[in-house]
């Protein structure tokens, strides 16, 4: 009987490449959520156990009506992957209250409205697994990106309170995905967003940001893949124990060495708060 993997924002990028990584494992299925379903269906008609289904993570119903589907057809499902969001290059004093509005609702509401959803079928089995697709952007606070980054801190923090009481009362794992910059066309979006809300500004910001893009450009020049994400969460899907915390890359780890180094996993801070507030 095959596992159950469900998957925000699998269109493309990581998402899309871990669906296909499962599916094609022939021991998974996968139902990949996306706004475009006859589309992605039938461009990838030809991978077996692959199932297209509309989840829109800023609709509570979209998601509801999705889990009720994968109920029906599934009766369980065994790992959650909360993968939907996207990324945004602007700093505060510019920002468009209104594009602060849009990240939030994504990147951080979409999370939660995903894991509200999809909780009662994950509690099924008295097992699970709940993944969620922060950054290191999530540990460390970048220029330019402090919206964005203060989305990923709040992903952070919701996954990490969930982690102290969700595997001993639940039996349901949690871990935080944390890559840094990634060959998918999530960059080519930011930088497209940046022109589409009124490109590069003469303003007091422009010669920071210029020194920010000269940088991030010959720091990311070999970004990973997201195949290569792919492959770091099934290694963490058929792991034990499951991390809270895992880095995709080298070049991530390096990046929040000074934020991770004392605890890596996040596994022994999650156990200190769970002893110090539940006892468990």
């Amino acid at each position: 009987m095959n596992s159950i993997m469900a998957i925000t924002g699998a269109s493309s990028g990581i998402g899309l490449s871990t669906a296909l990584k499962f599916a094609k494992k022939g021991s998974w299925t996968v139902y990949a959520g996306t706004r475009n379903v006859e589309r992605d269906a039938q461009q990838y008609a030809d991978v077996p156990n692959l199932h297209f289904i509309e989840m829109e993570v800023t609709d509570p119903a979209s998601l509801q009506a999705a889990f009720d589907r994968i109920e029906a057809q599934a009766g369980r499902l065994d790992v959650l992957f909360c993968n939907a969001g996207f990324g945004y290059l602007r700093a505060l004093g510019q920002a468009d209250p209104a594009d602060i509005e849009r990240v939030f609702d994504t990147n951080v509401y979409g999370v939660m409205h995903t894991i509200r959803a999809a909780l009662p079928l994950l509690r099924k089995g008295n097992s699970g697994h709940i993944i969620a697709t922060s950054s290191v952007g999530g540990l460390v606070g970048q220029p330019f990106n402090e919206i964005y980054c203060a989305s990923k801190f709040a992903v952070e923090g919701l996954l990490e309170s969930l982690a102290t009481y969700y595997k001993p009362a639940f039996g349901i794992d949690v871990t935080l995905l944390e890559p840094g910059a990634i060959a998918t066309n999530f960059t080519d979006t930011v930088m497209a967003q940046v022109e589409s809300s009124g490109g590069i500004r003469e303003d007091e910001y422009k010669p920071v940001l210029m020194r920010y893009l000269e940088a991030f450009r010959a720091r990311t020049s070999v970004p990973q893949t997201a195949d290569s994400v792919a492959d770091v969460v099934w290694g963490v899907v058929h792991s034990d124990p499951k991390p809270l915390r895992i880095r995709t890359s080298e070049a991530a780890e390096a990046f929040v060495r000074f934020k991770a180094q004392q605890d890596p996993t996040g596994l022994d801070g999650v156990t200190n708060t769970r002893k110090l507030h539940l006892n468990w």
